[in-house]
């Protein structure tokens, strides 16, 4: 499988990622957000701070010349996976629906958490199962998911929640404030995915967890 990360002013994720897709086998390669000639079967946008933060988390991001080859794979039904600050730019992109607001806390929340799996019927998540309990680190100061009633419902009828914060005995948490406790959402195709704990921060087990291997592999198999 071929991997496209792709990084902008403030990304710090991008090794991190390639290093957990090569240890998967995975031929990734790192572009940067002026190219617009990116071909792969999964692209990735990483982890980080685009930009600063400025404005909102994303915002300034996605008028990146990159971002038209990730709609145009998007919207053909490419694999599209965003993680953390790549999950805040799809929401603004619109590839996926929502938003995100300030943590609750109003707070920078970095630590390993836990998160359960809701739904495993997708490519992302089809190497783990359903309510399985993953330790996975968090790493964000806006990532209290918002959406309307309607969005909310769409979203628990197609399957399209697939991740939410829980403590060790997979009780639902409130982590950030996000409803419903959402850690993790995919659109109605099950083909552009968007979670905010870092998969590929827990690739070994020296790191306190190689859950997040796991995850990903479901993307080779």
């Amino acid at each position: 499988m071929k991997v496209a990360i792709i990084t902008f002013p403030g990304t710090n994720c991008e090794r991190d990622t390639a290093y957990a897709f090569d240890l998967l086998g995975a031929k990734t390669k790192i572009y940067w957000h002026t190219e617009t000639d990116i071909k792969a079967d999964l692209i990735v946008l990483p982890g980080g701070f685009s930009h600063g933060d400025y404005l909102r988390t994303g915002a300034i991001a996605k008028f990146s010349p990159a971002m038209s080859a990730v709609i145009n794979h998007a919207k053909n039904g490419g694999l599209t996976l965003g993680i953390c600050n790549g999950f805040q730019m799809l929401l603004e992109l619109g590839l996926l629906p929502g938003a995100m607001l300030r943590n609750s806390s109003m707070s920078f929340i970095s630590k390993i958490t836990n998160i359960k799996v809701i739904s495993n019927n997708n490519i992302f998540l089809s190497q783990t199962k359903n309510n399985e309990i993953l330790r996975i680190p968090v790493a964000h100061g806006e990532g209290n998911y918002f959406a309307d009633k309607n969005t909310l419902k769409a979203l628990n009828d197609n399957e399209q929640i697939i991740l939410k914060y829980c403590d060790e005995k997979g009780v639902p948490t409130d982590l950030n404030g996000s409803q419903q406790n959402i850690a993790g959402i995919c659109d109605k195709n099950k083909r552009i995915f968007g979670l905010m704990p870092h998969p590929e921060r827990a690739c070994e087990s020296m790191l306190g967890s190689n859950d997040g291997l796991k995850m990903l592999k479901g993307f080779l198999c």
